[in-house]
């Protein structure tokens, strides 16, 4: 090899190493403080879940993990603004399934490219549940949806909103059973279940946490548990399947991404400490305490994961008639 040649290629190495992304790439992970970005509200089961991941991995990596809350817009606010940043590992994302898996289905420019998103776990998960209002004369899911088919347009299922996981839900029993109901949009879940509670909407799906202890005081009835198995926590509820929708699913999951372009490397070094946190008997006990069932799956498990979910509510959403915002 002629000696200028040779030189050349020892500079473009060299150059190569002390580049600010070379340099970043030296730099052991983390260096500063790590912002966990969260498209809810404080108080939310996503805003509780990402502060009990922020608080144990700022103990393992010794640098502050601090949870930031940017609410709005369907969730596709925070989203976006996640999918700007740099893709570092100093900027994460925990979202529940909508931002996710299929508001670019149902919003016509929700800002982002959920697919462009690195996939680094699914953190936790779980199955939403057919909460009915207390006086319905339905007390099996059979009766409701005889209930249903024989008086077309009068049972009506409550939601925080169009495309939110309970009216794709709601939209998913109609399509299955055959029936045709009233969707009533609330600002929130809290509503929601309010008006179901007071009799005034027939039915929410809803999760496992918030309507197991409604139920337990004889306030609402559970008639399907939205998961292809049942709940430890109310195992007397049987499944949708079980029930004759087979193949019926709902579940509310929480999903942590980094921003687009985010080195596989990387992503694999945050997911090993992450899912170290998860599987932790700590956290595990924390997360089943708020009826959640710890995730800790690998990127390439989470991916699939993700693309299943929204082949899922792709089909329900072209099925239902359901038009992008």
């Amino acid at each position: 090899m002629r000696a200028n040649t040779k030189a050349g290629l020892i500079a473009l190495v060299v150059a190569a190493t002390l580049c600010p992304q070379g340099g970043a790439a030296q730099e052991p992970y983390p260096a500063r403080t790590v912002k966990i970005v969260v498209p809810a509200v404080p108080g939310s089961t996503t805003d509780i879940l990402a502060r009990l991941v922020a608080d144990q991995l700022s103990q393992k990596w010794g640098k502050p993990t601090i949870v930031e809350n940017i609410p709005g817009g369907a969730m596709n606010i925070g989203a976006s603004a996640v999918a700007r940043a740099a893709p570092d590992g100093y900027t994460l994302f925990i979202a529940p399934p909508s931002p996710l898996s299929y508001n670019h289905l149902i919003y016509k420019d929700p800002g982002f490219d959920p697919t462009k998103f690195v996939p680094i776990t699914m953190l936790a998960k779980i199955a939403n549940v057919l909460v009915v209002r207390k006086e319905h004369p339905a007390n099996s899911l059979k009766e409701l949806i005889d209930y249903g088919k024989a008086n077309p347009g009068k049972l009506t299922f409550a939601s925080q909103g169009v495309g939110t996981t309970a009216h794709l839900s709601g939209s998913q029993l109609e399509v299955l059973a055959g029936i045709k109901m009233v969707h009533v949009p609330y600002r929130g879940a809290q509503p929601a279940l309010t008006d179901v509670i007071a009799g005034h909407v027939d039915m929410f799906f809803d999760t496992l946490a918030t309507s197991v202890p409604l139920y337990r005081n004889g306030t609402v009835k559970l008639l399907a548990v939205a998961d292809l198995v049942r709940a430890r926590v109310v195992p007397e509820v049987p499944t949708f399947s079980e029930s004759g929708l087979h193949g019926f699913k709902s579940v509310t999951w929480f999903g942590l991404v980094a921003p687009p372009a985010t080195p596989a490397a990387l992503a694999a070094k945050i997911n090993q400490d992450v899912v170290e946190v998860i599987k932790s008997n700590e956290v595990g006990d924390k997360l089943r305490k708020i009826s959640l069932d710890p995730g800790a799956t690998s990127p390439a498990e989470t991916t699939k994961f993700f693309a299943d979910e929204t082949a899922l509510w792709s089909k329900v959403i072209k099925q239902a008639g359901i038009q992008p915002q």
